[in-house]
């Protein structure tokens, strides 16, 4: 069975008196463990198309299921409650509170949750060390680099043992030695069954990816399987080694 599978699903949107389609007659099916990039130019609906399959939208028709549970026509609370449940979220910008230590960053989602101390204590530190840093967890934000904060955003997004992990331009604020380094930790989670998909513009971050799905003008124009690129073994390469 599928872990997303969507069949005709449309997106429009009223903007004044104009109809505005983001999403066309998408139909798609990724299997759980699946490592995808989607991929588009600005405006092809592959954001609109992740808001969707992330529980942050409904589409306006067709039908969307998550781990068989159709999902399209849930209430706003119902698919609060998905998303907390299935899946992770990581972005561009990290999202993390200034004066929050990387501990406290990776509990707040099992706070709002009403986990115990103790258990979001126990999950959010294997979640830092899954990600590589067990010794940072009493790191603020300034204390740590940029790749630093988006693996602390990595751990909070897999702190509740999520379906899949979708990230949106998860490079998109790092210099590309450090894009690489993430996205090593991306592959290294997808060895251990994590679903990844990756939005990104970047054709070097999707050839990191096992599929790859382009969208143009609301619809996928195409959908490509490839034997992806080693990060780690992109970063002992001359050009990104110490």
């Amino acid at each position: 069975m599928a872990l997303i599978e969507t069949t005709g699903i449309t997106r429009t949107y009223r903007m004044g008196a104009e109809t505005v389609t983001a999403l066309s007659d998408v139909s798609i099916s990724i299997d759980e463990g699946e490592s995808l990039a989607v991929m588009g130019p600005s405006g092809s609906g592959k954001s609109t198309f992740m808001n969707v399959i992330g529980c942050l939208d409904r589409p306006t028709s067709g039908s969307y299921r998550l781990a068989g549970e159709e999902v399209s026509s849930l209430t706003k609370a119902e698919l609060a409650g998905v998303r907390n449940r299935r899946i992770g979220f990581v972005f561009q910008q990290f999202n993390l509170l200034s004066r929050a230590t990387a501990l406290a960053s990776v509990e707040l989602p099992m706070l709002y949750a009403g986990v115990s101390l103790r258990e979001r204590r126990e999950r959010a530190t294997r979640a830092l060390t899954r990600v590589g840093l067990g010794e940072r967890m009493d790191h603020r934000p300034l204390e740590l680099s940029g790749g630093q904060q988006q693996r602390v955003a990595i751990a909070r997004a897999l702190v509740n043992d999520p379906k899949v992990l979708l990230a949106d331009e998860p490079t998109g604020a790092l210099d590309s030695k450090t894009s690489i380094e993430i996205v090593a930790l991306f592959q290294e989670l997808h060895e251990q069954g994590v679903t990844v998909i990756i939005v990104t513009h970047e054709e070097d971050i999707a050839a990191y990816s096992r599929r790859v799905v382009r969208f143009l003008d609301g619809r996928i124009v195409s959908d490509t399987r490839q034997e992806p690129r080693n990060a780690a073994a992109d970063l002992k390469s001359p050009r990104h080694a110490a």
